[in-house]
C-alpha cells in the first residue's frame, strides 16, 4: 500500500485542497481529504494533475528536432529528411532512441502513449523495440501499428517507404495479430492515411480488430485532401465514412483541412480527433476547427508527434492558442476542457486511466505554483501558465518515475538523449 500527499488536487470535480490517496497494485484505492499528513506518505506539492496521455507519437522523428530547419521547405521537403532516417535504424538502435525518448516523455509528465508505429522493416522486431523502450521509461505503451501499403494515391511504395509496407492489407492484419498485449502494452490499428492504405483495402483494416483503438492521419496538407478529391471525389473523411473507419474507437490525428460536412461526419459518429500543435506549427501544416470539432461531438486529445517539443502542458496551451489565432476570441476552451484533452487516455486504449479516482491507475503529476511562470496563476487555470519544466513529480502505477526533470532509473534525459543522437 502507498499513499501521496497532494497539496491541490485536479479531481473528476474539480480542484481540490489537501488530497490523501492511497494506492495498491498501482491502482487508486481511496481518494479523502485530509486535515493532517499522515506518517510515511509522498509529498506532492503543487497542483497535481492526472498523467497525462501523449496519443499521437512517432518516436525515430525525435532524432530530426533543430535539424531540418535550414533552407526552409515544406512538410513534404521535411518528409524526405525523416525517410533518410527511417532508412538506417534497426531495432537495436530504434531502442535506445525510443528509451530515451519515452524518458522525455515520462519525465514531462507523460504516463501513457499512443505510438503511430509505421516502421516495420519487415517485422515486429521494431514493435518490440519499442514495447521495451516503453517499459524501461516508466511508460504505458498503446502501439497503434499502421497500415502503409502505397506511397500515394494510385502509387507504388519506392524506397525507404517499403520498409513501412507488409505489400498487401491480409499480410498486414496478420501480422499485427501476432503482437501481444500486457501490463505496460495495449495493441492497436492505425490506417496510416488515404495516400497509403487504397480505397479497397480501407474496411478490412478499420474492421480488422474491432475491439481496439484505430488511428488515421486525416488532412494533415491541402494536397493530400486535393489527391483524394480527383481520385475518389470525395474528402478523405467521406472516404473513411464509407469505409465504416468512423467509429467512437477512431481517432483522427490532426483534421487540419476539414470541410463542415467532415466535421459534421466526424461529431456525429464519435471520432474523436488528436491534435499536435506544436508539431502542426513546425510543418506549417495549418490550424484545424478544434472547437467546432468539440461541439460537433468529437472527443478532443493531444499528441506530440514528430516531437518538436515534448511538453504536453504547452501542447494544451498551444490548443486553445491555435482557436485565438484562428478567430480571433480568447477563451475557446476552458481550462477544465484543455484538461481533459490533455489527459485523454480512452483516445488509446486505456478508458480508466485520466481521472484521480478510486480503480483508476496511480498516475500523478506534480505541478509548481511558485516558479517564475506560474506564480500568481490561479491554481485552477495554471495548465495556461506552467510548462514541463514545472513538472517536479510524475507517479505512474504507483511508482515514481522522474522528479525535477531526472529520470528515477535513466538519469538524466539530456545526457541520455545526447548518447544516442
Amino acid at each position: 500500500m502507498k499513499g501521496f500527499w497532494l497539496e491541490r488536487a485536479w479531481l473528476p470535480g474539480g480542484p481540490a485542497s489537501r488530497v490523501l490517496v492511497r494506492a495498491d497494485g498501482g491502482r487508486i484505492t481511496d481518494v479523502s481529504t485530509v486535515d493532517s499528513i499522515p506518517l510515511g506518505v509522498e509529498r506532492l506539492r503543487g497542483m497535481v494533475f492526472p498523467g497525462f496521455a501523449n496519443a499521437h507519437s512517432h518516436a525515430f522523428h525525435r532524432a530530426l528536432r533543430g535539424r531540418t530547419h535550414g533552407g526552409g521547405g515544406t512538410f513534404w521537403t521535411w518528409r524526405e529528411r525523416m525517410y533518410e532516417l527511417a532508412g538506417r535504424l534497426t531495432p537495436e538502435s530504434y531502442l535506445e532512441l525510443a528509451r530515451a525518448v519515452y524518458a522525455e516523455m515520462a519525465v514531462a509528465g507523460v504516463t501513457a502513449v499512443g505510438e503511430f508505429h509505421y516502421l516495420h522493416a519487415g517485422g515486429n522486431e521494431m514493435g518490440e523495440a519499442l514495447r521495451a523502450a516503453a517499459a524501461e521509461a516508466g511508460v504505458r505503451i498503446t502501439l497503434l501499428d499502421a497500415c502503409y501499403l502505397t506511397g500515394g494515391i494510385g502509387e507504388p511504395a519506392r524506397g525507404v517507404q517499403e520498409r513501412f509496407s507488409d505489400g498487401t492489407a491480409e499480410r498486414w492484419a496478420s501480422r499485427v495479430a501476432e503482437l501481444r498485449e500486457d501490463a505496460n502494452t495495449r495493441v492497436g490499428a492505425a490506417i496510416h492515411s488515404v495516400r497509403a492504405v487504397p480505397r479497397e483495402a480501407l474496411p478490412l483494416v478499420a474492421g480488422a480488430f474491432p475491439d481496439r483503438p484505430l488511428h488515421v492521419h486525416l488532412s494533415e496538407q491541402p494536397a493530400e485532401n486535393r489527391a483524394c478529391l480527383d481520385a475518389h471525389g470525395v474528402t478523405p473523411t467521406r472516404l473513411l465514412a464509407e469505409a465504416g473507419a468512423l467509429t467512437p474507437r477512431t481517432t483522427a490525428v490532426h483534421g487540419t483541412h476539414l470541410t463542415a460536412e467532415d466535421v459534421a461526419l466526424l461529431g456525429s459518429s464519435g471520432t474523436g480527433v488528436c491534435f499536435c500543435p506544436t508539431t502542426e506549427a513546425d510543418l506549417a501544416d495549418g490550424i484545424g476547427p478544434a472547437r467546432e470539432l468539440a461541439d460537433a461531438g468529437s472527443p478532443l486529445s493531444l499528441g506530440s508527434d514528430q516531437h518538436a517539443v515534448v511538453d504536453p502542458l504547452l501542447e494544451a496551451r498551444a490548443l486553445e492558442h491555435g482557436e485565438r489565432l484562428r478567430t480571433g476570441r480568447r477563451g475557446r476552451f476552458t481550462p477544465a476542457e484543455l484538461v481533459a484533452a490533455l489527459t485523454n487516455h480512452a483516445a488509446i486504449g486505456w478508458p480508466g486511466a485520466g481521472r484521480i479516482e478510486v480503480g483508476a491507475p496511480c498516475d500523478l503529476v506534480a505541478v509548481r505554483l511558485d516558479s517564475a511562470r506560474t506564480a500568481g496563476a490561479e491554481p485552477d487555470q495554471v495548465v495556461l501558465a506552467a510548462t514541463a519544466s514545472d513538472v517536479t513529480a510524475v507517479v505512474s502505477g504507483g511508482r515514481v518515475v522522474a522528479r525535477d526533470g531526472v529520470h528515477e532509473t535513466l538519469g538524466d534525459v539530456g545526457r541520455l538523449l545526447g548518447e544516442v543522437l
